[in-house]
């Protein structure tokens, strides 16, 4: 009998007793969302404005503001005293996304908040990518994908859009367990390979295999601690582990507004493929910044599991 398939991506798992910070150190952001929590939209409209049309720096910002409790009001106080503002719609539409996320409202209402926004930002690529974090848990394959394709045809190389579908197809077939040759796999490679130089999609085949780690781990396939796991040790990950790597000692995008959450991806890596010095370097850039995923995969908490092994390799080093 095959294994059970996996809980979706942020169900069953357990709570972190630490809270991490999402803004991931955007001194900008951090400000902003401050103003907005005491009702002071103006400081968001003045940080949107300045963001422009930088689309992953955007939807990072907007992404963040919207996972706070009070942003769908104040939001829809902003639209309503400036009911042409595309950047008070797409605000809304994500915070609304949110919250039907966190079952505290009808997806339908979310879904059409998002589309309002697409019609006063069309060249956005956030409001698909709102609608994109919604279909990712409750969406069809083909409602992922359409949706996947409408926001890389307003920016081809959208980091948070790769990361859900990424996260999304590795939850294909977990029944066949270890496949070198699962489509996730081959769409992070071939999404690296598109991408151009400098860009932090080089990172992404390291995603990928730690989203399938997730899955596999869920459905019994692979023991729940990864560094026991040999997930990360055969011949076709040191590879993928290598290449990532490489791309990182040359081409380090600090200047991403995720780069962080490729830094954990790539330091969760290296640790559980036993390269501890290369994960000291890692971890010496992460500092403070540390990202629930994937040190949460397959079950763990996440805090627990990063200073784990960040103390493992720091203090060996």
């Amino acid at each position: 009998m095959s294994p059970p398939p996996p809980p979706p991506l942020g169900r069953g798992r357990k709570r972190a007793a630490h809270a991490f910070d999402s803004a991931l150190g955007d001194t900008e952001l951090i400000t902003a969302r401050a103003a907005l929590a005491q009702g002071r939209w103006t400081a968001v409209r003045g940080l949107l404005v300045a963001t422009g049309d930088d689309w992953d720096r955007r939807a990072h910002r907007v992404t963040v503001l919207a996972q706070e409790s009070s942003t769908q009001a104040w939001a829809r106080d902003w639209l309503l005293a400036e009911p042409e503002s595309a950047d008070a719609a797409v605000l809304l539409a994500v915070a609304s996304v949110q919250r039907a996320l966190n079952g505290k409202e009808k997806p339908d209402r979310a879904r059409e908040t998002c589309h309002s926004a697409v019609a006063l930002a069309p060249a956005d690529p956030t409001p698909w990518l709102g609608l994109l974090m919604l279909e990712r848990t409750l969406g069809s394959d083909e409602d992922v994908v359409r949706l996947f394709d409408e926001v890389r045809h307003r920016h081809p190389d959208h980091h948070h859009a790769h990361h859900l579908m990424t996260a999304r197809l590795a939850e294909r077939r977990p029944g066949v367990g270890q496949d070198p040759l699962h489509e996730v796999y081959d769409f992070a490679g071939w999404s690296a390979e598109q991408a151009p130089a400098d860009s932090p999609l080089a990172i992404l085949p390291v995603v990928a295999h730690a989203e399938r780690y997730r899955v596999l781990a869920a459905a019994g396939w692979e023991p729940a601690d990864p560094v026991a796991s040999g997930h990360w040790v055969g011949r076709r990950a040191r590879q993928v582990m290598k290449a990532a790597f490489d791309w990182w000692l040359e081409w380090e995008r600090d200047d991403h507004p995720r780069s962080n959450v490729d830094l954990n991806f790539l330091a969760h890596a290296k640790f559980c493929e036993g390269r501890g010095a290369e994960a000291a370097a890692l971890f010496h850039r992460i500092g403070p910044h540390a990202t629930p995923a994937p040190w949460a995969y397959p079950d763990r908490d996440p805090y627990t599991a990063f200073r784990a092994a960040r103390d493992s390799v720091l203090g060996a080093a």
